[in-house]
């Protein structure tokens, strides 16, 4: 034992890399280090071999294959190093009489000096003589990559602290002791040098067993956090050993769980791609007895790799995307990316659904699905969570072959979210849509950018208008040529519309059109707004619907299900919305009654409106909103009503887009990401600009929420206001808990401020 190692408190028979399930007294293989670590090891290789050469394609790396790896393979030996401590084998036992007297009521609690991966970094550092003998391996990345695959490493909750990891102190010890000399961590010695083919002659360690915490702050993290800062990495190669251990780990901690083999699992799932029969089905499905229309042809014909789509709402876009896929997405799976979760459930509900192996992939999915395919709700059960059953529900995306989804679960990567990295073995052999791609906001077209730099798939890109700078800015990023196809232009110059300016609504031309057996949308800037609409709407005996974001997600899902529905019956409607009707409704009205908002969400409330062309223009009634400042600026007010007065007589699709064309407005994209840009830190970082709402419980909800599974609780969310919200409490899955006293709920009109 090398000198002032004195032993530790703890003196462990093995060395656990797990707690063992519940109920569960006996230690499975894999609950210890080396079992553990092997399992992650031949999870990653069975990722990286399943994929194959494909990994380099899809990303453009310069790497050969064998280097690929070695690297992941040996980030996956190293991830868990850090667990051969004293401080954890103290909290994975909950040992009670090794700790110091103030933790052992609550032994979960008593805080690690340093989180395992930091551990293992600041391990694999002393061993680096030995490990940089690994052959093919870059060192380096692998260290980064196993320091990260937790997404904790240089940053939280989306703020980079620059910092290797956090040194705690109040911990009852201010030292951290090693078992480097242990039995069992001799064993995960041996399985390098058997496994990754590292040297049998393991150089003699100089460090003292028992490190104080002033050395691990002042000495130990500083060397290696110098280290990195003078490293410059392959940033796709580091990213894509990153993501391949983030899903790698999470499947090899599964398998000790499960009965079946994962790895072979694994191997099964991936392999499942598009045939040209699949995507034929959902074609047929869609078109009926209809052809196809040339534009939706040349989709298939004309495409380059990277492909812009530019057609109006109702001409096809969706039927078109499966046609180009018929091309470009045989031999590998299909991510359809939708900016919301309305339009992706639509999306899949109106294509894919039983007509080829599918999921729908968004973080409320499962409620969408229950509740829209059989209208009930199901059993609360008995609370307890499956651990293993929740990770293996997060690689859905893995067995289908066609996944629709919102954006994030795609371009959520470049900020290290966690279901995208969960995904990140279908995503790495995959073929991309992305629809409205004119909504992004610029954190998100920024990110679409940089997905297009990065990403050799095949991608298609949909949108009813581009801009000139958003052109520009693609083909930059593509840098390769990048085939524009027009959508039908005889069905874009059809006269849709008529606009008339109002000061205020108009309800007898409402009641009108109500009596002629008519469907009416009137869209609100704002929640408040419509729901004074809609209870001046039931005051007139009108028996109006009412659809908007703040509802509890499951009532939110009924809602949007009674508007849609209601619209495909024949019987007059009036719907009440707010935003939400710009992209996740796809309905047809006779009339549009809108407050004036942005142009380009003018122009999709206009797409709501004779969407199923009925042989000649209808009326768009546009009316002041009062409350200038939220959601829009004056600015864009003013822009809107520039729109509006922009046209007399019979309007077109085709004359819009032009219009905002040549308005031209672009912002300035985001251009740093975590995945690619943070070097050797890993952690989530919001994918999107900040919104005015958050997601939060209701404190009336509360009995109810206690006796729910954690997979249920999405259900209870609300979006509200970020305004006075200092102060609310938490509730222990990270949700702000919004006080009774505050806010009121009802399942007719949502949440409510109370006064």
């Amino acid at each position: 034992m090398p000198p002032n190692s004195t032993p530790p408190k703890l003196k462990p028979d093995i060395l656990l890399a797990k707690s063992s399930l519940p109920g569960n007294p006996d230690w499975k293989g894999t609950h210890h280090l080396v079992g553990h670590t092997a399992a992650v090891v031949e999870s990653v290789t069975t990722l990286v071999d399943t994929l194959g050469s494909d990994l380099l394609q899809q990303f453009g790396l310069s790497h050969d294959f064998e280097a690929l790896r070695a690297t992941a393979r040996l980030a996956a030996y190293l991830h868990d190093w850090g667990k051969a401590n004293d401080h954890f084998q103290m909290v994975v036992r909950n040992d009670l009489t090794s700790l110091p007297a103030q933790y052992r009521r609550n032994p979960l609690q008593h805080p690690q000096m340093i989180r395992h991966e930091v551990a293992s970094v600041l391990l694999a550092w002393e061993f680096r003589e030995w490990l940089g003998q690994c052959p093919n391996a870059d060192l380096m990345t692998a260290i980064a990559a196993a320091g990260g695959h937790h997404l904790k490493l240089g940053g939280k909750q989306g703020q980079d602290t620059s910092e290797l990891g956090e040194v705690r102190d109040g911990t009852g010890d201010t030292c951290l002791y090693w078992y480097v000399c242990h039995p069992y961590f001799r064993k995960l010695i041996r399985y390098g040098v058997r496994t990754l083919g590292l040297p049998r002659k393991i150089p003699a360690f100089r460090f003292s067993q028992r490190w104080e915490i002033h050395e691990i702050k002042r000495e130990k993290r500083q060397a290696v956090l110098d280290a990195f800062e003078a490293w410059t990495p392959d940033a796709t190669f580091l990213a894509v050993v990153k993501a391949l251990l983030v899903a790698g780990d999470a499947i090899g901690s599964a398998s000790a769980q499960v009965a079946i083999n994962i790895q072979q699992w694994a191997q099964e799932e991936l392999q499942k791609t598009l045939t040209e029969a699949d995507l034929q089905r959902v074609i047929d499905a869609r078109r009926g007895n209809h052809p196809l229309r040339q534009f939706q042809v040349d989709l298939k014909e004309k495409s380059t790799r990277v492909t812009m789509a530019r057609a109006g709402c109702g001409t096809g876009k969706t039927l078109g995307a499966y046609n180009w896929a018929q091309r470009h997405g045989i031999g590998r799976k299909l991510f359809f990316c939708y900016p919301t979760t309305g339009t992706s459930t639509e999306g899949f509900l109106d294509y894919v659904h039983n007509q080829v192996e599918a999921e729908l992939l968004h973080s409320r999915s499962d409620v969408d699905l229950e509740l829209t395919c059989t209208g009930e709700e199901v059993d609360n059960g008995d609370g307890a969570v499956n651990e293993a059953a929740q990770k293996l529900d997060s690689f859905k995306a893995w067995g289908a072959k066609v996944n629709v989804c919102t954006v994030d679960t795609v371009l959520g990567l470049l900020q290290c979210n966690r279901r995208p990295m969960y995904c990140f073995p279908a995503i790495a052999n995959a073929a991309f849509v992305f629809d409205e791609v004119h909504c992004y906001d610029d954190a998100l077209f920024g990110a679409l950018l940089r997905f297009l730099n990065v990403v050799k798939a095949p991608i298609l890109l949909m949108s009813a208008s581009f801009l000139p700078a958003q052109v520009e800015a693609i083909r930059n990023a593509v840098g390769e040529p990048v085939e524009i196809i027009q959508g039908p232009q005889d069905i874009e110059h059809l006269p849709r519309y008529r606009f008339h300016e109002l000061a205020q609504p108009d309800w007898e031309r409402v009641k009108q059109e109500l009596v002629n057996g008519g469907k009416v949308l009137w869209v609100c800037n704002q929640v408040n707004t419509a729901i004074a609409v809609y209870q001046q709407a039931k005051a007139w005996g009108l028996r109006p619907l009412l659809y908007h974001s703040r509802f509890r997600y499951g009532d939110r899902v009924e809602h949007h299900r009674a508007v849609v529905d209601a619209f495909k019956q024949d019987q007059p409607v009036l719907a009440i919305t707010t935003q939400v009707a710009e992209m996740s409704l796809d309905l047809s009205a006779t009339l549009l009654v809108t407050q004036i908002a942005d142009p380009a969400g003018l122009i999709q409330r206009l797409g709501r409106l004779n969407r199923q062309y009925c042989g000649h223009a209808l009326d768009a009634l546009f009316y002041p909103d009062d409350k200038v400042g939220f959601p829009y600026s004056a600015d864009e007010l003013d822009a809107g009503w520039a729109l509006v007065r922009g046209f007399s007589g019979e309007v077109n699709q085709a004359q819009l887009a032009v219009w905002l064309e040549k308005l031209n407005i672009q912002g300035t994209p985001k251009d740093h990401f975590v995945w690619l840009d943070g070097k050797w830190k890993t952690y989530p970082a919001p994918l999107r600009e900040a919104g005015y709402t958050v997601t939060a419980l209701l404190e009336q909800d509360q009995a109810t929420i206690a006796r729910l599974k954690s997979s249920e609780l999405p259900r209870y969310t609300v979006p509200l206001p970020t305004k006075n919200i200092k102060g609310w409490p938490r509730h222990k899955k990270g949700y702000l808990i919004a006080p009774r006293d505050q806010w009121g709920y009802s399942s007719e009109f949502g949440a409510f401020e109370l006064k």
